[in-house]
């Protein structure tokens, strides 16, 4: 009798469970809100500054060389680095054996002389006897023709000795430009000859610019007369204007090439190197704040735009 009274009341209480457990009512999902913050697109000046490097070369290089040959050095008269004026020498030739040869022109030349005047006198002196019988018509001409040719031959001796003054006067080598000496690669000594490598190179006015290289497609924005910063190698700063920008583009690296004058310094030593630094004028442009912009992985980015309560995003 207590077993089945034990099962009984088991059975209730299950029966008790079940109808609980039904009767639970199940609460929806409450959404989670996010806050987000919105900015304003603003129109803010957008810097363009564009850092290029070069080379520091002269303005315009001036070469100085010998026109003869075969002369030796006697003298050098400047250095490298030397300010020099227009007209100023700078090296001597050796001209012992061409005052010689001038020596010998101005007595070959007095004598010419002195054959075309005894000539015109013997010429003088068969004038108006054409005809007369007192000499041949023979005679006559061959004094005529004496006459000229002497006088021919005195021109010929005073050419001459021209020509070797004009060598005794480039046998003083002078700078054709005032400017500053870059190079000397002669020494005391050494042969002139025309064709061999200048003596002299010289920088004119002493100017010295920086060649540097811009790839094509950022060429629009440098202007010719803009102000440019410059850094020498050794960290001075210089300020210098764009003077040229080469209407040539290298085939090869698509680089233009554009010259940037400086002031004239001791520092700027051609063949040194400089980086040019660019300021454009800074244009106004949309900005929105960097965390607003969202990058995918696939290189694609997106921006998110609120317009009176709707929401939209452009890639």
């Amino acid at each position: 009798m207590r077993y089945e009274l034990g099962v009984l009341a088991a059975a209730m209480a299950l029966m008790g469970c079940s109808q609980g457990e039904g009767s639970v009512v199940q609460k929806p999902p409450v959404e989670s809100v996010r806050a987000v913050s919105a900015a304003e697109v603003e129109m803010r000046p957008m810097d363009a500054s564009q850092e290029v490097s070069g080379l520091l070369v002269p303005r315009e290089e001036v070469v100085v060389g010998p026109e003869l040959s075969g002369y030796r050095v006697a003298s050098l008269l400047v250095d490298e680095g030397d300010a020099v004026r227009a007209g100023q020498p700078l090296a001597r030739l050796d001209d012992g054996l061409l005052q010689a040869r001038i020596k010998q022109a101005e007595a070959a030349l007095a004598q010419a002389r002195a054959q075309a005047k005894q000539a015109q006198a013997e010429a003088a002196r068969v004038a108006g006897l054409d005809g007369q019988g007192v000499l041949s018509d023979e005679q006559i001409q061959q004094r005529r023709t004496a006459s000229a040719s002497g006088q021919s031959n005195a021109d010929v001796a005073a050419a001459q000795l021209a020509g070797l003054r004009v060598e005794a006067e480039r046998m003083t080598l002078r700078a054709p430009v005032a400017g500053v000496v870059l190079q000397r690669t002669v020494r005391r000594g050494d042969v002139a000859s025309s064709g061999a490598e200048p003596m002299f190179r010289l920088a004119r006015e002493g100017l010295v610019e920086l060649a540097a290289e811009v790839p094509e497609h950022q060429l629009g924005r440098i202007r010719q007369g803009e102000a440019v910063s410059v850094v020498l190698a050794s960290g001075a700063h210089v300020q210098g204007q764009v003077r040229l920008l080469s209407r040539r583009v290298d085939e090869k690296t698509k680089l233009v090439q554009v010259r940037v004058t400086l002031p004239v310094r001791q520092d700027l030593r051609p063949g040194g190197f400089a980086r040019a630094s660019f300021q454009p004028e800074a244009r106004p442009v949309a900005a929105v704040p960097e965390k607003a912009v969202h990058f995918e992985a696939g290189g694609h980015c997106w921006l998110p735009s609120m317009q009176r309560d709707a929401f939209a995003s452009f890639r």
